[in-house]
């Protein structure tokens, strides 16, 4: 039997050749599914947690939660505050500082120096957090003392210097100092990666045109690494948000909503009280820690999807 002749002007599609699928393909693909899959399981099972054991404390009635608090909302507002007013603060210190050690290390520092100023701020995230509160205890409060005596006497008509200074200088503005040095390291490497990651050719042609380094630094690399440094940044926020030993440590903490940062009357925040009361709580007082827990996992979690709204936005 004879096949007929293709027809002239007729196209022949080729036969396409089965994709091989190795059994190391296979296997690699499926671990990868598995692990994100239970990264999202134990993600759900955490929110799944919380939420059921903080059912008891937002239904609590007048006496049952500490603090003699009215509702859970009167007793976590306050938590609230001090965590995002000690986080913002720390930010205060921290970004300005990062920023320059990480253009120091990237663009200014010799480069048989710059690997070994990289190795030791990345050294400092290595440094246990209590040991960050037993340095603010020791010396950090000490040391700040007159200062904030000064701030008290020459600026205290300004709201955030006013009050009576603590005697102690554990106060607000001591903890966001030790949370600003414990968020340096990780908000430097990530910029320092960024910087070093700024296109050459438009470096040199910068420097080639007449710029200086710091003009060539604001027009090419600065604007290269802006979602990098939104990414840092927010990173940083995160951890001084869930910063607990070195908080619990450091604060002189209170009840109290003040903007004030030199006093000893100090709000405190959801993972320091967290840590503080959680030994000693039971009942409902228990399921209003653990419903504290869930409002800052909501926190963390706002923030996190800003942070990629933010740097999809720059990045598109």
């Amino acid at each position: 039997m004879t096949t007929a002749p293709a027809q002239p002007g007729a196209t022949v599609s080729p036969t396409k050749p089965k994709a091989v699928v190795r059994v190391g393909d296979r296997v690699f693909s499926t671990a990868s599914v598995v692990a994100g899959s239970l990264i999202l399981f134990v993600l759900v099972l955490v929110a799944a947690f919380l939420v059921w054991q903080s059912i008891p404390a937002f239904s609590a009635k007048v006496g049952e939660l500490p603090n003699n608090a009215t509702s859970f909302w009167d007793y976590v507002g306050p938590l609230v505050f001090g965590t995002i007013w000690s986080a913002l603060i720390a930010l205060v210190f921290a970004v300005p500082l990062s920023l320059g050690i990480a253009l120091f290390i990237s663009h200014y520092a010799p480069r048989r120096i710059a690997p070994l100023l990289g190795y030791v701020i990345d050294l400092l995230a290595a440094v246990p957090s209590v040991v960050y509160g037993l340095w603010g205890i020791v010396v950090l409060a000490p040391f700040v003392k007159p200062f904030y005596g000064f701030l008290n006497e020459y600026l205290g008509w300004f709201p955030l210097f006013s009050g009576q200074v603590s005697g102690t200088g554990r106060t607000i503005l001591t903890a966001s100092i030790v949370l600003a040095v414990m968020a340096i390291p990780i908000m430097t490497a990530v910029m320092r990666e960024i910087f070093l990651q700024a296109p050459t050719l438009n470096e040199e042609a910068a420097l080639a045109l007449g710029a200086t380094r710091w003009e060539m630094i604001r027009l090419s690399v600065l604007p290269f690494a802006k979602s990098g440094i939104v990414s840092a940044i927010m990173l940083g926020l995160g951890r001084a948000l869930g910063e607990t030993m070195a908080i619990a440590l450091v604060l002189s903490v209170s009840t109290n909503v003040t903007f004030q940062m030199l006093t000893s009357l100090n709000p405190s925040t959801i993972a320091a009280n967290i840590a503080l009361q959680f030994a000693e709580a039971s009942g409902t007082a228990l399921n209003a820690l653990v419903a504290s827990g869930l409002i800052l996992f909501v926190i963390t979690l706002l923030i996190n999807m800003l942070a990629r709204y933010i740097v999809r936005k720059r990045v598109s």
